[in-house]
């Protein structure tokens, strides 16, 4: 073991949160693939395991802290300087929550409509979960890179062998669009460790690299974090790999996957690149305000089901990376929020998708109508998640679009205002949604349906329990994150005053 520039005391919580997921994907290759239900067992009661695991993350948190606690470090490859070095912050301690409830929900979800490669199923299942903590935990650039790339393999599977029938050509295409970015990344980070000799993420936020530099590397992982979060015009592979998801894929696609190119822009372009983030924030700005109206306007024509809401992620999406490069206080803070909103919601719907279709066997949403008089408990849960969706105050999609819209007017006003408008279009379109499969007439397509079992509310009720606690109480999760954005801006403004001085010498000279 080794000294540490991250001063929070050594603690195992991170790493059983990462292996318990990995070992319980052993425990599962064991098992004869003919014993469904104990495969499934193991699956939920590890997945709820790492639950519990995580717990000590947020009740011995000091929110008034930006450093990196719950760090452990250890010595791995000493010739090339890469060590086992995780550790959070008060932006990533709430994703690795996140990602530990969606693996449950994704075991519930998943239990009767998987048939096919039950063991193979979950065995993917439990380890992406591994890897979603391991993106957000790690602070070794080496390690986090591995961690981004564990999580492309399960997940190409999970649309490509689980999925509908399109499955392969839309797992093709979310690999190929992710591998691209990955290895611009890759080069990113080899050139980075050329230049500084060192994979720490802590001490390369405390490095001032030289301004060419950055925006080369500012590029290089823009590649990277612009695919996965999905930004215009790279967006076109999210619809397909929804569409022909199973609901547990879609659900980590939606809550978790697409949540890191936005921590990506957190964790490395602004506090690494930070002059080069300053000078491309208005870039970052415009692409987030298409994002946001153009997934609106793609959604008013969508006639399935999976993507309509897809499209809309890459709406919502806009509207965090319009937060985050507004580079001031409230769009941040907004932006970090809405990234856990969006997953809560949109992880909620996909849900929900799920359940109809195990039912009817159809997306098409002229299929659907006078669903609330069949199935009138699993309309309720589905209201909720479409006022959500809309900004509703009193949940928790109000609160975060309110802070960016906020940041957002500040930075930029025609940028506010423009962002303003996505949340008209996406009332529009959620509410004709819900009107079109909920209020018509009755369906005789769907007219026998079955409604939620106890199983299934118990699946969407932690999500329902999130929209409501985040929309009434959000300070109990912007605490978190106070100190961190406030750290992270004093940084910022450092780097604008160093490419300042760098500037007024250039023109000296």
């Amino acid at each position: 073991m080794i000294n540490t520039v991250c001063p929070i005391e050594q603690s195992c919580v991170l790493t059983t949160a990462i292996l318990l997921p990995v070992l319980a994907a052993a425990a599962l290759m064991l098992i004869n693939r003919e014993r469904h239900t104990t495969i499934k067992w193991i699956a939920l009661v590890a997945s709820i395991g790492n639950l519990i695991a995580v717990v000590p993350l947020f009740t011995n948190f000091d929110k008034t802290s930006a450093r990196m606690q719950f760090v452990e470090q250890y010595r791995w490859i000493e010739a090339w300087h890469i060590n086992y070095c995780v550790g959070v912050d008060g932006i990533s301690v709430l994703f690795v929550l996140l990602s530990a409830i969606i693996a449950i929900l994704c075991v519930l979800v998943s239990w009767n409509s998987v048939k096919d490669k039950v063991k193979e199923f979950y065995i993917a299942i439990v380890l992406i979960e591994g890897a979603m903590i391991g993106v957000f935990a790690a602070l070794d650039m080496f390690l986090f890179y591995m961690f981004w790339e564990a999580m492309l393999i399960p997940m190409y599977l999970l649309i490509g062998v689980w999925g509908g029938p399109n499955r392969l050509y839309a797992a093709v295409k979310f690999f190929l669009y992710t591998l691209t970015g990955s290895v611009l990344m890759l080069l990113g980070v080899v050139a980075i460790y050329i230049v500084t000799g060192t994979f720490d993420m802590v001490r390369l936020m405390n490095t001032q690299l030289p301004f060419n530099l950055q925006m080369l590397l500012f590029w290089a992982f823009f590649a990277a974090f612009a695919v996965k979060v999905p930004m215009f015009p790279v967006h076109t592979w999210l619809p397909d790999a929804h569409t022909e998801a199973p609901a547990a894929g879609s659900v980590i696609l939606a809550a978790i996957l697409i949540k890191m190119g936005a921590y990506g822009f957190l964790r490395f372009s602004l506090p690494m690149f930070s002059d080069a983030s300053q000078a491309m924030a208005p870039a970052m700005v415009v692409l987030s305000v298409i994002a946001i109206i153009y997934g609106g306007v793609i959604c008013l024509s969508q006639k399935d089901l999976k993507r309509l809401i897809a499209y809309s992620s890459v709406s919502h999406m806009g509207f965090v990376t319009l937060g985050i490069f507004s580079l001031n206080t409230q769009g941040m803070e907004g932006g970090i929020l809405q990234m856990i909103n969006h997953g809560v919601i949109t992880g909620g719907l996909f849900l929900c998708v799920g359940m109809v279709y195990e039912r009817s066997h159809t997306r098409e949403i002229a299929d659907y109508g006078g669903l609330a008089s069949v199935m009138p408990i699993f309309s309720a849960f589905f209201m909720v998640f479409t006022f959500a969706s809309i900004g509703l105050p009193g949940t928790n999609g109000f609160v975060g679009e309110f802070l960016i819209i906020l940041g957002g007017f500040t930075a930029n006003k025609t940028a506010g205002i423009l962002a303003a408008t996505g949340v008209i279009i996406g009332a529009v379109y959620m509410l004709r949604l819900y009107q079109q499969v909920f209020y018509t007439g009755i369906n005789e397509k769907i007219a026998g349906l079955s409604d939620i079992t106890l199983r299934e509310i118990v699946t969407l009720l932690p999500l329902i329990i999130l929209v409501f606690w985040i929309g009434f109480y959000p300070s109990a999760f912007t605490g978190f994150m106070d100190a961190t954005v406030a750290s992270l801006l004093v940084k910022l403004k450092g780097g604008e005053m160093h490419a300042l001085n760098t500037l007024i010498q250039a023109v000296v000279r």
